[in-house]
């Protein structure tokens, strides 16, 4: 089986579009795939129903895709605060069970995480033990910025001490405009400071992208095989 967790340092390094394209990749290499969101902040209510916005966008790159979340808030704060505000404890042990289900019935398990490694659940417990006992491996998610290095070291360097299994780096949202001493030396940084791997570089989408050019870009852009530490034999094809 094969099983993933999206994470980067904050929330808009672009966790969930690269969940959406690895998972519309693998699904369209023939994995049945399931995309499990454990924690969702940010809710959106419509038609007197809460809705997941990140598993519905997983949806518009390919609707048999199964999704599944555990927990869904309304406030956009950290799952802890949120779930404290909304009176609904968060159970580790609640998500592990599902996770358990998910990975029995898919070929493909990717977790897309919600904010930061270091991000408080329960009291006393972060999203650092969540991956642990889940024994899922890490792929970080880094946009192009000033902070990035700073951002990025930070959370491999905490996730390492945790003894955490880091699959690598992705390099996401890359502009043209985006200044190529920044581009060349964040990769080179990230690999020489922390001894992870940069499996992937996958340039910003203009306008209206259709799943097509989503899935074109990650196979083109990502190391899959690597990622998911498995061989593809289509992509020898």
């Amino acid at each position: 089986m094969l099983k993933l967790y999206v994470t980067s340092s904050n929330k808009k390094e672009g966790k969930t579009f690269i969940t959406a394209g690895l998972a519309g990749t693998m699904q369209s290499l023939g994995y049945s795939t399931c995309v499990y969101k454990p924690i969702q902040t940010s809710g959106i209510e419509h038609n007197g129903f809460m809705q997941s916005p990140d598993l519905t966008y997983i949806k518009t790159i390919d609707p048999y895709i199964d999704t599944h979340f555990s927990y869904l808030f309304k406030s956009n704060l950290e799952p802890l605060i949120a779930s404290e505000i909304e009176n609904e404890p968060i159970d580790i042990e609640l998500i592990n069970s599902e996770y358990s289900r998910i990975l029995s019935v898919s070929d493909c398990t990717i977790l897309d995480g919600d904010y930061g490694i270091m991000s408080p659940l329960a009291p006393g417990i972060q999203t650092t033990d969540l991956v642990k006992r889940l024994q899922i491996p890490l792929l970080f998610v880094v946009t192009p910025r000033d902070d990035s290095i700073n951002d990025t070291l930070l959370s491999i360097y905490t996730a390492q001490e945790k003894g955490l299994d880091i699959r690598g780096v992705v390099i996401n949202n890359i502009k043209e405009d985006c200044p190529k001493n920044l581009l060349n030396a964040i990769p080179r940084v990230i690999e020489e400071y922390t001894n992870v791997k940069i499996l992937g570089l996958v340039p910003h989408l203009k306008g209206n992208f259709t799943p097509e050019d989503l899935i074109t870009s990650i196979l083109n852009g990502i190391d899959i095989e690597s990622i998911f530490n498995v061989k593809i034999e289509k992509l020898d094809l």
